[in-house]
């Protein structure tokens, strides 16, 4: 994935500035795809370049006027395109793995700080991702009456609680597989 088909999802859900949508990144995106402040107002400039983004001048009070940029149609057809094109399953790199296979080549319980660092970087994350849930995705009663007659699902929002779900699947997966990890360092 590109970091324009990030951002053109982000601008759908909600158009905004630059700063707006990096401050998204660092809260929701950010998560499953990173990106910098300069990284993010440098891609949009050449997808307004291309014709992807529109922008409009947003006049503000006491502060300099700023830019809100929308999906134009050349975005909508490119996020499409995208969206159709089958992508491969992605492989894993993953550093702290190859840390913990070479450890029996040195000190296996020397790694237990860095595991442990780790596991608590996951529990915080899962902590964070639980509390938007809480905060975003309420549990709502079910609708009354017959199949087809409550409120029709939001796709933009179950979407987002399915990567949500992932996350948090992911987050607690990785906790319980660090916790096998420590247990098996501290035999040693």
């Amino acid at each position: 994935m590109a970091l324009e088909h990030a951002i053109l999802v982000s601008l759908l859900e909600k158009p905004g500035s630059g700063y707006e949508l990096a401050r998204r990144f660092e809260r929701s995106i950010g998560y499953f795809w990173t990106a910098t402040h300069q990284q993010i107002y440098r891609v949009l400039k050449r997808m307004e370049n291309d014709g992807w983004v529109a922008a409009r001048e947003v006049p503000q009070q006491g502060r300099p006027d700023k830019k809100e940029y929308s999906v134009a149609d050349l975005g909508h057809a490119a996020l499409s395109s995208w969206l159709h094109e089958p992508i491969e399953p992605e492989s894993v790199r993953h550093d702290l793995a190859v840390k913990i296979r070479g450890a029996a080549f040195d000190d296996p319980a020397g790694l237990v700080g860095e595991v442990e660092r780790h596991r608590r970087a996951h529990a915080d994350r899962l902590d964070h991702y639980l509390a938007g849930e809480a905060r975003d995705f309420p549990a709502r009663p079910a609708a009354d009456g017959p199949p087809g007659t409550g409120t029709p699902p939001d796709a933009e929002r179950e979407l987002q609680h399915a990567v949500l779900r992932g996350g948090i699947a992911y987050e607690r997966m990785m906790i319980a597989w660090l916790d096998d990890v420590l247990a098996t360092l501290r035999r040693f």
